[in-house]
C-alpha cells in the first residue's frame, strides 16, 4: 500500500503505478534510514478511559481549543487515513518500505498521554501503551524498537514504570508531553524522574500535544501548526534555564518538531543570560550552549531550517523523523536531508540513522 503524503485518498498523487508490483521493494538508500519519530495507537487503552469523564469532555474540548473546520477536517480525513496506519504493523511496515525507513523507533499517540487519570487508573494505561510497544518490537525486531510512556502526573510511579520499561520491556525510553496539568517539566517534582532517566539512559522524546495558547490558536490548524511548536520551545527553555540540564548533563532528550522555535532565536536567550540576573540565576551555561545536549528531529519541512538547525547543535545531534502517520508529517527524508547543503557523506549517515542508533544503544 503506497501511503498518501496529501492526505487526500482520491488526488491520484502516491498512487501505485500502473504494472507496479502489488508488495513495493525496500528502496535502496546508500544509508540506514532510522525514524525516531513516529507514533502507534492502542485501542485497549481507548477501550479502559472510554467511560471516563475526562475521556468523554474530549470531544468538547478539542471543539474549543482545535476550531469547528480543524475537527471536522480530522474526523473526515485524517482520521479514517491515520487511524488504520496507527494500529496496523502491516501497513507500519509498508509504508517504511514506500518511505525509505529501515527502522521505525515507536512512540505512542500523543493523544493517550491522559495525564488526568488517577494513579490506578493511570497504572493500567501505562502498562497497556508499554507492553503493547514492546510486544511489537519483539515481533520485528530488525525493524522496531520502542519508546514507551510514564504516568508523569504520578512522579513516584513515572519511575517506577521508566524503569520497568527500560529493564523488563527492553524498550529505549519514554515519550512525555511539554507539560503536565500545567506543571512544567523543570518542576522540583519532577526531579526524580529526570535523575531515573540519566542513571538508566533512557531516551526521554518530548512530542507536544496540543497547546497552552487557549482561543488565540483554534483557527486554521494553528493549535498544531503553530502551538505545539511554541509549546517545545517553553518546554525547553524551561529545563536550560531551571538548570535541570545542568544538574543532568548525561540526559538523552529528543525534541520534537526541531525544537520548535528555540534553536532558530536562541541568541536572545543568550542576551538574557548575559544581562537579566534571574535568567542566570539557575544555571551556569549559556543557553546556546545547553541545546548541544540536546537531539532534535527533521520534522522541519525546509532544507535551509535543517541546515541552520545543524549549524547552530552539529549534525551529531539530529535524527531523522517523520510524524507518520498523520498529514504534518514530514515523508521525504531523504531528499529533505539530500538537499541539505555542504553536508559531507558522514554527517548524511549520522543524521539519517547513526545518531539515533547510538541515542538507543545499537551497535551498527
Amino acid at each position: 500500500m503506497w501511503i498518501h503524503t496529501c492526505f487526500n485518498p482520491d488526488c491520484g498523487a502516491d498512487q501505485q503505478p500502473s504494472g507496479a508490483r502489488d508488495e513495493p521493494a525496500l528502496p535502496r538508500h546508500k544509508h540506514l534510514t532510522i525514524d525516531f519519530h513516529c507514533h502507534v495507537l492502542v485501542p485497549e487503552v481507548e477501550k479502559l478511559v472510554a467511560n471516563e469523564p475526562q475521556k468523554q469532555a474530549e470531544p468538547g474540548i478539542l471543539l474549543k481549543t482545535m476550531g469547528e473546520a480543524s475537527v471536522a477536517h480530522n474526523n473526515a480525513v485524517m482520521l479514517p487515513i491515520a487511524g488504520a496506519k496507527l494500529t496496523s504493523p502491516r501497513e507500519r511496515l509498508e509504508d517504511m518500505d514506500v518511505i525509505g525507513v529501515d527502522v521505525q523507533i515507536l512512540s505512542p499517540s500523543p493523544t493517550q498521554y491522559y495525564y488526568w487519570a488517577e494513579a490506578d487508573l493511570a497504572r493500567e494505561i501505562v502498562r497497556l501503551q508499554n507492553e503493547h510497544i514492546a510486544g511489537l518490537c519483539s515481533e520485528h525486531p530488525e525493524r522496531l524498537a520502542g519508546l514507551g510512556t510514564v504516568a508523569l502526573q504520578h512522579p513516584a510511579l513515572a519511575c517506577e514504570q521508566l524503569e520497568h520499561g527500560i529493564k523488563t520491556l527492553g524498550l529505549k525510553g519514554v515519550e512525555i508531553s511539554s507539560s503536565v496539568n500545567g506543571r512544567e517539566l523543570s518542576d522540583p517534582a519532577l526531579r526524580p524522574f529526570w535523575s531515573k532517566a540519566e542513571e538508566l539512559g533512557a531516551v526521554v522524546f518530548i512530542h507536544p500535544f496540543g497547546t497552552t495558547l487557549g482561543d488565540r490558536t483554534n483557527t486554521h490548524y494553528l493549535v498544531n501548526t503553530i502551538g505545539q511548536p511554541l509549546e517545545t520551545t517553553i518546554a525547553l527553555s524551561h529545563l536550560i534555564f531551571h538548570g535541570v540540564l545542568d544538574a543532568h548533563q548525561k540526559l538523552k532528550i529528543v525534541a520534537a518538531h526541531g525544537g520548535g522555535y528555540l534553536p532558530t532565536y536562541i541568541g536572545r536567550s543568550d542576551h538574557a543570560f548575559r544581562v537579566r540576573p534571574e535568567a542566570s540565576a539557575q544555571t551556569g551555561t549559556a543557553p546556546s550552549e545547553q541545546l548541544k545536549r540536546i537531539w532534535y528531529d527533521t520534522v522541519l519541512f525546509d532544507s535551509m531550517a535543517l541546515r541552520h538547525l545543524i549549524d547552530r547543535v552539529g549534525a551529531s545531534q539530529v535524527v531523522v523523523g517523520t510524524d507518520y502517520p498523520f498529514d504534518m508529517g514530514q515523508y521525504h527524508v531523504h531528499e529533505l536531508v539530500g538537499e541539505t547543503s555542504d553536508l559531507s557523506d558522514s554527517e548524511r549517515a549520522a543524521i539519517l540513522g547513526g545518531n539515533a542508533a547510538q541515542l538507543i544503544g545499537w551497535d551498527l
